[in-house]
């Protein structure tokens, strides 16, 4: 359960996929620069390896993951080091798979952020086409 005085982005997706086609989706740097406007997620994907946002523009964000349970749930933490952003501490990304009728339903949380985040702001206009990106990767 998250502290109500702190914001957190949530968002809810039903993609025509295997959970294992969405975990790739997730996990592989060449299919996350198709989605996440050109930034490669590039890590081993193992709990507590280091993640490596590697952009077209700019110093790369990093993050840990805190739990990998594939095709299932992928938990992570993620530090913004993109100008004004740069110098928040880091907010958590939780996406969980599950089935649902011809495909899965991928909920996205993203949590953790302290009060008046920048981070918060710019990131709540991000994800809608984020995954917006994904489910049309996926889906064709």
């Amino acid at each position: 359960m998250s502290d109500a005085s702190r914001p957190e982005l949530v968002y809810v997706t039903e993609i025509r996929a295997t959970p294992e086609q969405v975990w790739q989706a997730l996990t592989d740097p060449a299919f996350t620069e198709r989605y996440w406007y050109g930034t490669r997620l590039e890590s081993e994907w193992q709990t507590g390896s280091r993640i490596v946002f590697n952009k077209p523009r700019g110093e790369p964000d990093e993050g840990t993951v805190i739990l990998a349970d594939p095709p299932r749930k992928l938990v992570f933490a993620w530090q913004v080091n993109w100008g004004p952003l740069a110098g928040e501490r880091a907010s958590r990304v939780t996406f969980t798979i599950e089935p649902a009728g011809d495909g899965v339903k991928l909920t996205l949380v993203h949590d953790e952020f302290d009060e008046g985040s920048k981070v918060f702001e710019a990131l709540k206009g991000g994800w809608p086409g984020i995954l917006a990106g994904l489910k049309k990767s996926l889906e064709g």
